[in-house]
């Protein structure tokens, strides 16, 4: 399955480097998203690295999900695919 970088995790003062807000294309209610928690995700860089995470819970009512991943994510990672397994 596949996700949508959407942003990093953002608080009023403070981005945090290595979580994530993931989007779905197919799931849009808070029940469907809670239902892919303790799943792993990777992102591929364009160099071919690969950085590993997993999806911690869901985010908002939409259907969001917020990953953490093992190191800091690039800005460069928005707007690019995941994969979830």
């Amino acid at each position: 399955m596949d996700a949508l970088i959407a942003n990093f995790r953002l608080g009023r003062h403070t981005k945090s480097n290595n979580h994530m807000i993931l989007i779905v294309a197919s799931i849009d209610t808070k029940e469907a998203a809670e239902k892919l928690v303790d799943k792993k995700v990777t992102w591929k860089s364009p160099a071919g690295k690969e950085i590993n995470g997993r999806i911690a819970s869901s985010h908002g009512n939409k259907g969001a999900l917020r990953a953490i991943f093992e190191t800091g994510m690039p800005g460069q990672a928005i707007g690019q695919k995941v994969v979830i397994e």
